[in-house]
């Protein structure tokens, strides 16, 4: 990996949540995952015990991940070291996902919801 220098004068974030990172400077390896149920129900009743990750096949599946079985060769003048950047503005990093400022070599994200609506058929 070649390393560049990054320089940013100003950054303004508002929010990083839901297993997000906000990453100034390098780093080799990155791995963020979330999951999250989201209920909607017409009526707003519950029995206390919902929630239960194991019930939803979906976030037991393992994810796939490609296999390069060709070699891969990459190469790369950067006939400047460095990166100048003025002014950055994010509103928001979430469901796994980075900003990062800087180098870095793999990063794994992954953000599985499973959306519930429930509705009465005859109000």
């Amino acid at each position: 990996m070649q390393n560049r220098i990054s320089h940013v004068n100003t950054i303004n974030v508002n929010d990083v949540s839901l297993s997000s990172t906000f990453q100034v400077g390098d780093s080799y390896h990155i791995n963020q995952w979330s999951r999250a149920l989201a209920v909607q129900r017409q009526i707003p009743f519950y029995f206390g015990n919902e929630g239960n990750f194991d019930v939803f096949p979906m976030f037991h599946i393992k994810n796939p991940m490609p296999v390069i079985t060709e070699p891969i060769n990459i190469t790369r003048t950067n006939e400047n070291p460095f990166i100048h950047v003025d002014h950055i503005r994010v509103i928001a990093v979430g469901s796994a996902s980075s900003l990062h400022i800087g180098s870095n070599s793999i990063i794994n994200a992954e953000t599985r919801i499973k959306h519930i609506r429930q509705f009465v058929e005859n109000p």
